[in-house]
């Protein structure tokens, strides 16, 4: 009977003890499942994302002028210098070689910078995210229409580039044009990692490691500048892990008037990055806004 009895105590004691962690835990629960659920769109994302191009055409001149700038200087100043040393590269004159990877290099810079510094400033400077999400209207939107947009101005961007690289004579071929669906879709994502660094930035300054620890090394590894089958074995893996360096394998024989290999492959690598990128950065800022 005693035993009985010590056995109901210790069923109630355990019953109740469940009874606590569960009330104590149902509101983290909670809060897990809003910050982590699948993104919840509507259409109304498509006001914020023309809200952000009537702003951006009242400096659209400089605004294109900045993102082709550097890209531009690095494809004059390397391709015809460095140039006058490397006949050819791949069939390639070294300018047309480089010239494909600027194209690249100018979707990831622009999307980048959109992505940080622009959408920081409207989030946490101007707090116009805050505005508009007072309005009918849902974080998720905000951030989506935030990330197309950095990827609609890589297609800006790469348009500008592209016609550059035309005007010095390469890339006359009908395969070009599908450079610009490639600028959008790399503009998918590096808008996305720039989302994710402004979900975390305390401040300005912070987007400072993204460019040095991030950026600079794709830059150098992906093969701008040089083949990346001339980099180390280990290097050559690297680089082979590294977004843009699928956006330039489908670019360069692009513009070379030639149909890339394994397209199917390169395009997955860039979605998932893009996909899990955005997913990750719409969770940090929901964390970060919606406390």
């Amino acid at each position: 009977m005693r035993d009985l009895f010590r056995d109901s105590l210790s069923v109630k004691g355990a019953a109740r003890a469940l009874y606590s962690a569960a009330y104590f835990l149902s509101p983290r629960m909670s809060t897990y499942n809003t910050l982590l659920r699948m993104p919840e769109l509507s259409l109304r994302w498509i006001p914020v994302w023309r809200r952000n191009l009537l702003v951006w055409r009242k400096l659209a001149i400089a605004s294109v002028l900045g993102n082709i700038a550097d890209p531009l200087l690095y494809m004059l100043a390397l391709g015809y210098g460095i140039g006058a040393f490397i006949p050819e590269i791949g069939g390639m004159k070294y300018i047309a070689f480089i010239g494909t990877g600027m194209v690249c290099q100018s979707a990831m810079f622009t999307a980048s910078f959109e992505g940080m510094y622009s959408a920081f400033s409207r989030m946490h400077v101007q707090r116009t995210w805050d505005a508009i999400i007072n309005a009918p209207l849902s974080l998720d939107d905000v951030l989506f229409a935030e990330w197309i947009w950095a990827a609609s101005k890589s297609v800006i961007s790469v348009l500008a580039i592209l016609g550059v690289i035309m005007a010095l004579g390469f890339g006359h071929s009908w395969l070009a044009v599908w450079v610009l669906p490639l600028g959008f879709l790399t503009g998918l994502t590096f808008g996305a990692f720039g989302l994710l660094m402004t979900a975390m930035a305390p401040s300005y300054d912070f987007f400072t490691y993204f460019f040095t620890l991030v950026l600079t090394p794709m830059l150098l590894l992906s093969g701008i500048f040089f083949p990346v089958e001339q980099m180390p074995a280990t290097l050559r893996v690297v680089a082979a892990c590294l977004p843009l360096s699928h956006a330039i394998d489908i670019a360069r024989p692009l513009l070379d008037g030639k149909i890339p290999n394994d397209i199917p492959l390169h395009i997955a690598v860039l979605f998932a990055y893009a996909v899990a990128a955005y997913y990750a950065a719409l969770v940090l800022t929901r964390r970060r806004l919606l406390r």
